[in-house]
């Protein structure tokens, strides 16, 4: 079955840098576009950022463009999610996700395997 683990999450301050990794087994990877969404308590789920197949193409949401990098490895079936610059309000957990073929980047409901999620804290 198809397996998405997240890990690297923590407290740090505002600021500072993250690095999320995302294992992904039970798929073909590099035939999954892979994504990054958070949610925080009491809000949906929102989109971060997702990458293409090959990693050409890389899309964010506006509140992380600049200081957000997502990237992937399809040897090892990793995507990783590096944070930079990180403040209070990105606090939230952080899920892998992954699809076969975009619908639409920023819906949750289009994905079609999720990860259990990571928690990024960020303190100011």
């Amino acid at each position: 079955q198809v397996q998405l683990v997240e890990s690297g999450g923590g407290l740090v301050q505002a600021g500072g840098s993250l690095r999320l990794s995302c294992a992904a087994s039970g798929l073909t990877f590099s035939t999954y576009v892979m994504g990054w969404f958070r949610q925080a308590p009491g809000k949906e789920r929102e989109f971060v950022a997702v990458i293409t197949y090959n990693g050409r193409n890389t899309y964010y949401a506006d509140s992380v463009k600049g200081r957000f990098t997502i990237s992937r490895d399809n040897a090892k079936n990793t995507v990783y999610l590096q944070m930079n610059s990180l403040k209070p309000e990105d606090t939230a957990v952080y899920y892998c996700t992954a699809v076969r073929a975009v619908v639409s980047i920023s819906d949750p409901r289009k994905y079609d395997y999720w990860g259990q999620g990571t928690q990024v804290t960020v303190s100011s």
